[in-house]
């Protein structure tokens, strides 16, 4: 139980709060010996990043040390006007593939329900 407590103070979406940035779908499960909870997908999106890679090292870096390995499902881009509440999801990652984008959309809806989420395979 402890394991899926932790796990949920993980949060589900951290992601720039304007602008159109990289991110990165990751899968974040707990590390404990005999833990049967089956982890969690998590957004993290930002615009400091020169490449994917940089946001998963960083989620990595700060996850791991909590009990958590992390793996990376993909990535892509995100386009977030936070004036107008719209965020749209697109693109891949050339090192990690393409995020599933419909998961990464659902994760954003629970985050920000009065906007408008859109995404879209095509694009880079």
């Amino acid at each position: 139980m402890a394991a899926a407590a932790a796990l949920r103070r993980v949060a589900d979406v951290e992601i720039d709060d304007d602008g159109v940035f990289k991110y990165v779908l990751l899968r974040v499960c707990p590390r404990a010996a005999g833990a049967s909870e089956p982890g969690k997908e998590v957004v993290r999106g930002h615009g400091w990043a020169e490449y994917h890679a940089d946001i998963y090292d960083r989620a990595a870096a700060e996850l791991e040390p909590q009990g958590f390995d992390c793996e990376c499902l993909g990535g892509g881009r995100i386009s977030h006007q936070r004036q107008e509440k719209k965020i749209h999801v697109y693109g891949y990652s050339v090192g990690f593939g393409r995020a599933n984008h419909s998961v990464t959309t659902q994760k954003l809806k629970a985050k920000y329900p009065d906007y408008e989420i859109t995404w879209a395979d095509e694009g880079y």
